[in-house]
């Protein structure tokens, strides 16, 4: 096809928009981990599961047989407001780096939480609501799944408490205004309104909180309070299955114009969005129908899949969660303050760690200041104030353009831009003003975190 035809915007129509998800670990030769029970440590029940999450979200939470489900029509009419999501063509970048490489962006930007984030949101709302239940609780940790959440939950009149991480709920004060907005309560993490809360408060004064403290607290909330469920935005089975929404949509668009990519990169924290987008492409990837390079980037300050270790950790500083087995840094592992929150998870998807351990993909850890530049650049060409988490994604995207234009090689790069900076205007100044620093942990600091994996006998 003819690359005039090809439009800046790839647009899907309504009834192009996927009415089913994918369960990639269908497809998976090797399955992960199941989850165990923190108490017993034997693999966790329906019923056990039942009791922290909706029971239908616990049903998909275990199910790794079937390939497609259903999205209720409740929830393919929310989708509607903001779906399909367009896939663009940047021609600008690529003229600026002069690279001949072919650089497509799938943008999630365009609803009012500014992120991804809102696929899993109003799903796990709506399965909340069929339950019967009063609310739900969560953490957050830039804002973006918090705010998400809110409007979920106000979507179909449920409670929502949210837990943000402190130094989050310090430095983006407009975010948590917005969940408010919206009905959420929210409480910065670690906080006094918890005995796991105070207890992390004790044992590090001062600390500005991670996203595995605010979990711990979410979870003790919703264990007190009846007709109440954890909701969680990123790491989860459930929440990667909602997500493939992203590459199910990216996927058709692509196959639209016959275009192919080569490379398809995503940001990494807990795995949500990376999870999303690449799902159907490494579906076929793993039946051996194609093959595509796929790389995964997180912070160089929290290095889950290139420093961490492949082993059963608990998912919260507070060690109430079940056990997942995982890339990690472990449950004690406090982040430093970097200005990408929602990527300061000690830990990673079960999923994406099983399909990284076979090795499916790669993974990169990228430093602060280089990521800012990359957003920099990408703000004043494409006209996008992209979010610190999902410029990652893009500060390696130009990294294999630049590749491309040392070697000729004219390579289709895809990547998840998940969302929008622009509560994100502290880190910004940091940046701006020459004061944003880089934070690598020493081997010694993560080992601490290592010497809190759990010593298991499986």
């Amino acid at each position: 096809m003819s690359e005039k035809t090809i439009p800046y915007k790839i647009y899907l129509e309504e009834h192009e928009m996927p009415k089913q998800w994918y369960n990639l670990r269908a497809d998976m030769k090797n399955k992960p981990g199941v989850l165990l029970n923190p108490e017993t440590l034997q693999p966790m029940t329906l019923e056990e599961l039942s009791e922290v999450f909706c029971t239908e979200l616990a049903k998909q939470e275990l199910d790794d047989t079937n390939a497609y489900i259903d999205i209720p029509e409740d929830i393919l009419k929310f989708y509607k407001m903001y779906r399909p999501a367009p896939l663009v063509r940047a021609y600008c970048l690529e003229e600026k780096l002069q690279t001949p490489a072919k650089i497509y962006y799938k943008f999630e930007g365009n609803n009012t939480s500014g992120s991804h984030k809102l696929n899993s949101a109003i799903a796990q709302a709506y399965y909340a609501k069929q339950q019967g239940l009063k609310g739900v609780t969560t953490e957050t940790g830039a804002g973006q799944w918090g705010t998400a959440l809110s409007m979920a939950c106000a979507y179909f009149d449920l409670d929502c408490k949210v837990y943000m991480v402190k130094v989050s709920y310090e430095q983006k004060p407009f975010r948590r205004e917005v969940m408010r907005t919206y009905g959420a309560s929210v409480t910065p993490s670690p906080s006094e309104t918890t005995e796991v809360g105070r207890k992390i408060l004790a044992e590090h004064p001062g600390t500005s909180g991670s996203l595995g403290c605010a979990i711990s607290e979410a979870v003790e909330t919703a264990g007190k309070l009846d007709g109440y469920r954890y909701v969680l935005g990123s790491v989860l089975n459930q929440v990667m299955l909602h997500q493939s929404i992203i590459g199910l949509e990216t996927k058709a668009a692509l196959d639209k114009y016959g275009i192919t990519p080569d490379i398809i990169i995503g940001c990494a924290g807990g795995g949500s969005n990376l999870g999303g987008l690449i799902a159907p492409f490494m579906g076929e990837k793993i039946r051996g129908e194609k093959d595509y390079h796929f790389i995964a980037v997180e912070p160089a300050s929290c290095p889950s899949f290139t420093r961490g270790k492949y082993a059963y950790d608990y998912c919260d500083t507070g060690k109430v969660c079940p056990l997942s087995k995982m890339y990690t840094l472990g449950s004690g592992f406090i982040p430093s303050s970097s200005h990408s929150g929602g990527l300061r998870y000690h830990g990673m998807s079960s999923t994406l760690s099983q399909l990284y351990d076979d090795g499916l993909m790669e993974a990169r850890s990228v430093e602060q200041t280089s990521v800012f530049e990359a957003a920099r650049e990408f703000a004043r060409i494409e006209g996008i104030l992209p979010a610190p988490e999902s410029s990652h994604a893009i500060c390696v995207a130009i990294d294999e353009a630049m590749k491309c234009k040392e070697t000729g090689e004219e390579k289709t790069i895809v990547f998840g831009l998940t969302g929008t900076g622009y509560f994100d205007m502290v880190a910004y100044e940091k940046f701006n003003n020459g004061e944003m620093s880089d934070y690598i942990p020493t081997d010694e600091e993560l080992q601490r975190g290592f010497d809190s994996l759990p010593k298991l006998d499986l």
